[in-house]
């Protein structure tokens, strides 16, 4: 059964993620560092580990697997949890996946790079409704691919029947 994990402390998506997991019938884990309120319903759980770096990561990669689906705009995280096979989606709706994760490590290293050098210091573009939507739209595709992708087809009879 696919699960959704979000790295929560700074997801701008939350509301988003639980309509979805609502309509699919689909748990939620909503880790963060801090209490963060959580819809009162069946399959979203909040998750509240110790403050320290890289402690919901953590948590989140040693979860995550196969059939699993992560939000989390933190691309160490989203590296991780590719390698152990889990969709990854950034609230902006970009899908990381083993193609995506190695250019988006390069261009995280880059911006850290030229950040700490003083050639650029503005951060990303502000989060929008068009982002919003795009990252709605790339859930409920993952999702349904992952739902199609665990079906089992039942066997067939032998030539002769059973």
């Amino acid at each position: 059964m696919t699960r959704i994990f979000i790295d929560a402390d700074a997801c701008p998506v939350k509301d988003e993620v639980y309509r979805v997991a609502v309509r699919y019938n689909l748990g939620v884990f909503v880790v963060s560092n801090r209490l963060i309120a959580v819809p009162d319903q069946p399959g979203i759980e909040r998750i509240v580990v110790d403050a320290g770096p890289d402690v919901a990561d953590d948590w989140i990669a040693e979860r995550a697997g196969a059939g699993d689906v992560v939000i989390t705009a933190d691309i160490p995280l989203a590296a991780r949890c590719v390698a152990n096979k889990a969709s990854v989606l950034e609230p902006k709706g970009r899908e990381l996946d083993g193609d995506a994760i190695g250019m988006a490590l390069a261009v995280r290293n880059l911006m850290d790079d030229l950040r700490s050098t003083g050639t650029i210091t503005t951060g990303s573009a502000p989060f929008s409704k068009a982002d919003r939507s795009t990252f709605l739209s790339a859930l409920d595709r993952i999702v349904v691919r992952l739902r199609k992708s665990v079906r089992v087809t039942p066997p067939r009879p032998p030539a002769g029947g059973w």
